[in-house]
């Protein structure tokens, strides 16, 4: 049974109809426009402000994926619902009102982290975080951790297995001495002749010890040194633990025995490194550039046995006589 239409429902049916038509062919004419124009502008590229680019793309949010790529021809469907992405993120974005976070550490305290565990190898995080502590200083030992990464500083196992020379010298200043040979030329009755100096420095107070003058020293000479710098009343090496020294021959197995038995370590340094025992070769460019190198020393030996007399010529000409006896 057909249902037969009042006229108003007639005539409304009749004009949504005709504007359906009419709208179908203003689009139908856009299309063509956009194709024709897109002829036009060829394989350029074309630039859009940030208000165009959000107009298309609330446009293009309501058509979907499927009629973009019917319909779009000046920009891609993903170029699109990309903007519209970008476009929805930035309004919810929340940056402009965020407050600054958690401070850094200060400079000050951050220079005092990097001090102790540079002076310290085996201080751990927690253990230079109580030092803080006992300063006034409060900080988390995650904060000292972090403090010691952005300066390239190991964590303390790591440093631990890790000491420098520098820092051995440092633990245990009080406790070591360096050796070393020097020579100076004296004349003689029988023309210039070559003596050699041993001497030890004590690293923590640069005090300076002569151990022996010999033009021709042996094992035996070493070894009556030896005992003398390591007697228990007035030895220069008396308390000492460590002897850097190099490896000169004149460093008898007998010599290095004779230490050992008082307690005193050898450091033998390795071959050619004498700025590992920098001190002693310091010091024997000090004696030399400010002592050795403005005089000459002469030797004179009378006939009579026990009288001994030694000159020094000056620079200038002057002679000093000095009797050893």
């Amino acid at each position: 049974m057909h249902t037969a239409l009042d006229p108003f429902s007639f005539l409304v049916v009749c004009i949504a109809g005709w504007m359906n038509q009419h709208q179908q062919h203003v689009i139908d004419y856009l299309i063509e426009e956009n194709r024709i124009l897109r002829e036009q502008i060829g394989a350029r590229r074309m630039r859009f402000n940030d208000d165009q680019r959000r107009r298309l793309a609330a446009k293009a949010k309501k058509l979907g994926r499927r009629l973009l790529s019917q319909f779009a021809s000046i920009v891609t469907p993903e170029t699109l619902l990309a903007w519209h992405r970008r476009l929805i993120a930035k309004k919810y974005d929340g940056s402009p009102f965020r407050t600054p976070g958690r401070p850094r550490t200060l400079k000050d305290i951050a220079v005092l982290i990097v001090r102790m565990a540079k002076e310290n190898r085996g201080w751990g995080y927690r253990r230079i975080q109580g030092a803080l502590a006992n300063l006034g200083y409060m900080l988390a030992h995650k904060t000292v951790a972090n403090v010691l990464k952005r300066h390239g500083i190991d964590p303390a196992p790591e440093r631990s297995r890790k000491t420098t020379w520098k820092e051995f010298l440092i633990r245990h200043w009080s406790q070591i001495v360096a050796s070393d040979f020097f020579t100076i030329e004296v004349w003689t009755s029988t023309g210039l002749k070559r003596f050699i100096v041993l001497f030890f420095i004590d690293l923590s107070t640069r005090r300076v010890e002569i151990g022996g003058i010999a033009r021709n020293p042996n094992g035996l000479w070493m070894t009556q040194i030896a005992r003398h710098v390591t007697d228990g009343v007035d030895g220069f090496l008396k308390g000492k633990r460590y002897l850097i020294h190099d490896r000169d021959p004149l460093y008898t197995r007998e010599f290095l025995t004779m230490l050992a038995d008082v307690g005193i370590e050898s450091v033998k340094l390795p071959p050619r490194s004498p700025n590992l025992n920098a001190y002693a070769e310091r010091f024997v460019r000090t004696i030399k550039e400010s002592c050795l190198d403005q005089f000459c020393l002469v030797k004179i030996r009378f006939a009579m046995p026990s009288i001994n007399f030694s000159s020094i010529i000056m620079r200038n000409g002057t002679i000093r006589d000095l009797r050893t006896g």
